[in-house]
C-alpha cells in the first residue's frame, strides 16, 4: 500500500518526534519525577515540562532540592548555569550526601564573586563525618553564560570530579592507610542556593549586594547511572581511573586552574599532611 507525499512526511515527522523525545528522557531525567523541592517555597521552580529547574535566593531565603532516589556508586551528571553578574556572597551547592553524624558527602560548591571576577569551584569529600579535604579551582570559561556539565563518578576505589567531561580531581580509596572512604552509605543528590557572605567571598570580606536579588541558578539534563553488581566483581573495572588523555587533562587543570589543595597547605598541617595525601 502506497502513501502520499503528505502522509509520508507526517509519519516521518511523528517518528522523529518520538525518537527525539525518547533521547531526551533517556539522557535528561525529568525533574518532576526525580527530585523534590525541599525548601525555599516558590523560590524553587520546575518548568518546561520537567526539563528545567531553577533555584533563587533573596534576602529572606534561599532554596533547594533533593533526589527522590538514593545512590550507592554510579555516575551523576547535571548541567548548571550559575548566577550572573555580581554573585558575591552566594553559594550554589550541588552534592551527594547521606545523613547523620557519620555521614558521607561528595561536594561541588560554586562560590560567587563580584562582577568580572571568576567563580571559585570548591570540592570536598567527607567520609564517616570527616571532611576537610578541599581542593579549589577557577574555571576556564564563564559558568554564567551557558550551561556546563558537572559530573561525579563514584566507584569503590575512587571518586572522579569532572567538568564538561574533563577530570579536575581524583580522590582515591586510601583505606589501606587507615583513611575511611565513602562506600557503605547510599547518598541522595542535593542542591541549594544560599547566602554565605560570612565566609564565601574573600573569607567574608565581600558582602552580598541585595539590590541585585533575586539571584537565580538553572539546572537541566540530569542523568544518573547506577553501576551494576556484575561490574563490581570486575577488579580491572573497579580500579580503572583515567586513560592517558584523561590524565593529561587532569594535569592541565591542576597546573593551570587549581588555587587551593589541602595536601599542600603546610600552615594547616605543620605536623605533616593527612595520609591520603601520599602518593600511592
Amino acid at each position: 500500500m502506497g502513501f502520499s507525499h503528505s502522509e509520508f512526511s507526517r509519519m516521518l515527522f511523528i517518528t522523529l518526534f518520538v525518537i527525539m523525545n525518547c533521547c531526551m528522557v533517556s539522557y535528561g531525567g525529568n525533574f518532576y519525577q526525580e527530585f523534590d523541592l525541599n525548601w525555599g517555597g516558590n523560590r524553587a521552580k520546575i518548568f518546561n515540562g520537567g526539563q528545567l529547574l531553577s533555584l533563587s535566593l533573596d534576602k529572606a531565603s534561599g532554596s533547594g532540592f533533593l533526589s527522590k532516589k538514593e545512590y550507592l556508586f554510579g555516575r551523576i551528571d547535571m548541567q548548571l548555569k550559575l548566577v550572573v553578574g555580581n554573585s558575591a556572597g552566594t553559594v550554589t551547592s550541588y552534592y551527594l550526601s547521606s545523613q547523620g553524624p557519620t555521614h558521607d558527602e561528595i561536594d561541588f560548591e560554586f562560590l560567587g564573586n563580584v562582577t568580572g571576577e571568576p567563580y571559585i569551584l570548591h570540592t570536598n569529600v567527607y567520609s564517616q563525618g570527616k571532611g576537610d579535604r578541599e581542593q579549589q579551582f577557577y574555571l576556564w570559561f564563564d559558568p554564567t553564560k551557558n550551561f556546563h556539565t558537572y559530573s561525579i563518578i563514584w566507584k569503590p576505589q575512587h571518586i572522579i570530579f569532572l567538568v564538561d567531561k574533563t577530570p579536575i580531581r581524583v580522590f582515591k580509596n586510601a583505606e589501606s592507610l587507615g583513611v575511611p572512604f565513602p562506600k557503605n552509605q547510599p547518598m541522595r543528590i542535593y542542591s541549594s542556593l544560599y547566602n554565605a557572605d560570612d565566609w564565601a567571598t574573600r573569607g567574608g570580606l565581600v558582602k552580598t549586594d541585595w539590590s541585585k536579588a533575586p539571584f537565580t541558578a538553572y539546572y537541566r539534563n540530569f542523568y544518573a547511572k547506577k553501576f551494576s553488581k556484575s561490574q563490581f566483581s570486575d577488579a580491572k573495572w573497579q580500579n580503572q581511573e583515567l586513560d592517558a588523555y584523561g590524565r593529561r587533562r587532569l594535569r592541565w587543570v591542576q597546573r593551570n586552574f587549581m588555587i587551593y589543595n589541602y595536601c599542600t597547605d603546610y600552615k594547616r598541617f605543620p605536623q605533616g599532611f593527612p595520609p591520603e595525601c601520599r602518593k600511592f
